[in-house]
């Protein structure tokens, strides 16, 4: 499948979702739903039972926080939410737009892990930041990370996954690039190298996610009500962690 620039295709999420648990497993992202968890408890001010998590994806992170807390998993894709049910029988998944989630029940802690990557513009963003303020109750805590920072941005930084799963084998290369850097986006293209029996099938998928300033997220998180109680740079992946409770 061929694509242009500046396409938000988005197979990985479609037609593609299936490749994911092929070269990705629940164990990596024990680190990060663990520093997530401690911060929950560290800051909330209230008891901590029920979560809602922002852009749950294939549940990869669900797979350690359903171990402490009630979990409720919200996501755009059907695909990644099937996965999801089969690793997280136990967690309650929703399908929904973290920008406009209309859930009539309120949670004690609110994350959003890599899904709000996704949020392209400043209004998406504060969007986001709306939809936890208004699900969260007064105490509770949100926790958030800043993965794409402008000035810590690699042109062209490419990653490389290998995978295996019964018949099939997978490299899955993954390529960042910023056409344009005066704008608020930038371009992330996947190649998909799908071997069956040894036999070669390639596939192409484009995404196109959020690149703001710091300053940005800590003014749209002010505006949006919440009180920010702390900022790190100490994570696995060298990202920026907020901290935010709803008076």
């Amino acid at each position: 499948m061929a694509t242009s620039s500046r396409d938000d295709v988005r197979r990985l999420y479609g037609d593609l979702a299936w490749t994911w648990p092929v070269f990705s497993s629940a164990e990596e992202y024990v680190e990060e739903s663990e520093q997530f968890a401690r911060l929950i408890r560290q800051y909330a001010e209230i008891e901590v039972r029920t979560l809602l998590n922002l852009g749950s994806g294939a549940g990869r992170n669900d797979y350690t926080l359903k171990k402490r807390f009630q979990v409720t998993g919200v996501d755009i894709s059907e695909g990644m939410q099937e996965i999801a049910k089969r690793l997280n029988p136990e967690v309650h998944y929703v399908l929904g737009d973290m920008r406009s989630l209309p859930l009539s029940q309120s949670f004690d802690a609110v994350v959003s892990f890599d899904s709000i990557d996704y949020m392209q513009t400043r209004d998406d963003l504060q969007a986001a930041f709306r939809t936890a303020f208004l699900h969260l109750k007064p105490g509770g805590v949100f926790v958030t990370y800043q993965e794409d920072i402008p000035g810590r941005f690699e042109q062209n930084h490419t990653k490389v996954h290998i995978g295996a799963a019964a018949d099939v084998e997978l490299v899955f290369i993954e390529n960042s690039y910023d056409p344009d850097p005066t704008d608020t986006t930038y371009e992330c293209t996947f190649v998909y190298l799908i071997r069956r029996s040894g036999r070669l099938q390639i596939e192409t998928d484009q995404h196109i996610l959020g690149l703001f300033e710091t300053g940005t997220w800590l003014e749209l998180l002010k505006k949006t009500g919440f009180d920010i109680k702390a900022v790190s740079d100490e994570t696995p992946e060298e990202a920026i962690t907020f901290v935010c409770v709803k008076p």
